[in-house]
């Protein structure tokens, strides 16, 4: 084998091996995220789920005429619609970008 062609291809056997090693770290890294995520799903998921029971009674008690005082401490008796969902959009927003962080 001429030098030139030795050189050539022992750089494309480091290159092989080298993109090997680099799929089979990537593939690790999938394999421990796949185990995770059933349980990062349904720890998320019950926490969600607590945080809509809570909302839900929160209005719930709002919506009740004796609960004024409690509406007012909220600041919420008087606040336009279009603001109440603005600010549930920003919680869900919000909630989202908590499950990237943790993902």
């Amino acid at each position: 084998m001429t030098p030139p062609d030795a050189l050539l291809r022992a750089a494309m056997n480091r290159l092989i091996a080298r993109v090997g090693e680099g799929v089979a770290d990537a593939a690790a890294g999938v394999a421990v995220a796949v185990q995770d995520a059933p349980e990062r799903i349904r720890q998320e998921w019950d926490l969600f789920q607590e945080e809509v029971k809570a909302e839900a009674e929160r209005l719930q008690q709002e919506d009740q005429p004796s609960s004024a005082s409690a509406a007012d401490r909220s600041g919420t008796e008087h606040e336009p619609l279009q603001q109440r969902i603005d600010r549930l959009r920003a919680k869900v927003a919000e909630l989202g970008t908590r499950l990237e962080e943790r993902s």
